[in-house]
C-alpha cells in the first residue's frame, strides 16, 4: 500500500468512526426540535419540548439525584483510590500482585452481580435504601478507575523528587502531599471525570440498590421504555450534551494555558 492510498485509507476509517459516534447524538438533538412524538415522521420545527422540560419539576429531581450522586461517589473514589495507589506503589508487602488484582475485581464483574452483592449486603446492614446506599455502591465500583490510573502515574513517576525531598527531611505526610499530590493530580483529575461519567450513567447496579425518593435520571428514562420514551428525553439529552462540549472546551482551555505557563 502507498503512502497516498494509505492516507486516504486514514481518513476514510476517521470519517466512519466519526459517523458512529456521532450520528446517533445528532439524530436526537435533531428530534428534540420534532414536533411530533414519532421520532420517524418530521412535524415541524419547535422549542415545545424543550418548554415542557423545564416546567417539568420531576425530571429536574432526577437530574439533581443524579448529580449529587456522581459528585459524591466520584469525590470518595478519588480519595480512596488516590491513597490505595500511592500505599500500594510504596509499601513492599507479600501477596501484592493479590491485593492489587482484587482491587479492580468491580471492574471485571458483571454489574447486575454486584447489584445483588449490594442487595444483600445492605439488607443484611439493614440500611435504609436511598442516596446513602446509593453513594457506597457507586463508590465501590468506581475506585478501580481512579486506581488504575494513579497507579500508572506513579509508576512513571521520577522517584528521585521522593528521595529528595526525604533527605531534606520531609516525613510521608509532607512527600505527599507537597511531592506526590501535585504530580498525580491530571491522573487523579482524569479518574474523577471517568467515575463521575460511571455513576451517571448507570442504570443496573442503582436499580438494585436505590429507594423511593432517591430515583436517578438513567433509571427514569430506563422505566419509561415500557411506556414509550418522551420527546422532553431528546430535549434533555441534547442539553447535557452541549454541556459536556462546553466543559471539555474549558478543560482543554486550561491545559493549553497550563501547557503555555510552563
Amino acid at each position: 500500500m502507498t503512502a497516498k492510498n494509505a492516507n486516504k485509507f486514514q481518513k476514510a476509517y476517521l470519517i466512519i468512526c466519526f459517523i458512529l459516534m456521532y450520528l446517533p447524538i445528532s439524530l436526537v438533538i435533531i428530534h428534540s426540535f420534532n414536533s411530533s412524538r414519532i421520532s420517524s415522521i418530521w412535524g415541524g420545527f419547535t422549542f415545545d419540548w424543550y418548554s415542557k422540560l423545564f416546567k417539568d419539576r420531576q425530571m429536574f429531581e432526577f437530574v439533581y439525584n443524579s448529580l449529587i450522586l456522581g459528585i459524591l461517589s466520584s469525590l470518595s473514589a478519588a480519595v480512596i483510590g488516590t491513597l490505595g495507589a500511592f500505599g500500594m506503589s510504596s509499601a513492599k508487602i507479600r501477596g501484592a500482585k493479590t491485593v492489587e488484582y482484587l482491587s479492580i475485581l468491580p471492574i471485571m464483574i458483571p454489574e447486575i452481580i454486584l447489584g445483588m452483592v449490594f442487595l444483600s449486603f445492605f439488607s443484611f446492614l439493614s440500611l435504609p435504601f436511598g442516596m446513602l446506599t446509593l453513594v457506597i455502591a457507586h463508590t465501590a465500583f468506581c475506585i478501580p478507575y481512579v486506581y488504575l490510573l494513579v497507579k500508572a502515574r506513579l509508576a512513571g513517576m521520577d522517584k528521585r523528587y521522593i528521595e529528595a525531598a526525604r533527605d531534606l527531611g520531609a516525613g510521608e505526610i509532607r512527600v505527599f502531599w507537597d511531592i506526590v499530590l501535585p504530580l498525580v493530580s491530571p491522573a487523579i483529575l482524569s479518574g474523577m471525570f471517568l467515575a463521575f461519567a460511571m455513576s451517571f450513567d448507570d442504570v443496573i447496579i442503582s436499580v438494585f440498590v436505590t429507594g423511593v425518593n432517591s430515583n436517578t435520571l438513567p433509571i427514569k428514562i430506563y422505566s419509561q421504555l415500557k411506556v414509550g420514551i418522551s420527546p422532553k428525553i431528546n430535549a434533555l439529552c441534547a442539553l447535557l450534551f452541549f454541556a459536556t462540549v462546553i466543559l471539555s472546551l474549558i478543560s482543554a482551555w486550561f491545559a493549553q494555558k497550563r501547557s503555555a505557563l510552563k
